[in-house]
């Protein structure tokens, strides 16, 4: 009797972890180490960057560096992080948001083509 529910839980729990992660997709992208140094010239390598909160479901507090597909994760307390972060603000990747515009400027060109 107690064989036939050994399908039923294992299809259970892995129905509950699919759920989770679908729920919660940076759940396992969380630094969980953090460098307190940051070699030389590292900085100018960087492509973008991220702050990661310590809230939620990250428990460190980190600025994540993306270099050449590779993730690091430093202090936010380092003085020359914060010092380029500061001159660097832009690089935070950002939503964007003029689609439209360049749909306009498409429909407004193709009823000049029609005229």
């Amino acid at each position: 009797v107690k064989s036939c529910y050994v399908p039923f839980i294992s299809m259970l729990f892995l129905t509950m972890l699919l759920l989770f992660l679908a729920l919660f997709p940076g759940a396992f992208n969380c630094c969980m180490k953090i460098s307190d140094e940051i070699p030389k010239g590292i900085l100018r390598r960087v492509e973008r960057f991220e702050i990661q909160k310590a809230n939620g479901l990250c428990h460190l507090e980190a600025v994540i560096l993306y270099i050449e597909g590779r993730k690091f994760c430093v202090s936010p307390r380092i003085r020359k992080v914060k010092k380029w972060m500061k001159k660097n603000k832009h690089n935070i990747p950002r939503k964007k948001t003029h689609h439209r515009k360049q749909r306009r400027t498409k429909i407004i060109k193709k009823k000049e083509k029609k005229q």
